[in-house]
């Protein structure tokens, strides 16, 4: 099962999401993470949280997206130019058209609001998007 994980900016959600899905599946051997960060900063965070395999950019983007199993990351990653301009469209796209199952983190940022969010941390979130992994693998 290859799960990717895709963040932004400094990588703090994708950070959170890889140390709770490697705490969820450490006893999982076939379960992969592979950390895609739109910039080194990210990729770095991710990285250190745990990935099995990292890359920055664009193009990572699309490649490991059409070979994932899940998509986990900021609803951002389907918006193009969201995350401050981070999301190309083209990266945005490849998130969207991937047959991957997407488990999407609601994320009230860059002009985007999603109703219905408020008051939920972003641990609750982060918690909630492996639950849905873990119901997912099942």
């Amino acid at each position: 099962m290859n799960i990717l994980v895709i963040d932004a900016q400094g990588g703090g959600i994708g950070k959170q999401l890889i140390s709770e899905i490697k705490k969820e599946f450490s006893d999982t051997p076939d379960v992969r993470i592979c950390a895609v960060g739109t910039n080194s900063v990210a990729t770095t965070a991710m990285l250190k949280a745990g990935a099995d395999e990292a890359a920055t950019g664009e193009n990572p983007v699309v490649v490991a997206a059409a070979r994932a199993d899940v998509i986990v990351g900021p609803i951002g990653i389907v918006i193009a130019d969201s995350m401050l301009g981070e999301i190309t469209p083209r990266m945005a796209v490849a998130v969207a058209q991937s047959n991957a199952r997407r488990i999407l983190i609601p994320f009230n940022q860059c002009n985007n609001t999603v109703i219905g969010i408020s008051g939920m941390n972003m641990n609750v979130m982060v918690r909630s998007a492996v639950e849905e992994i873990k119901k997912y693998l099942s």
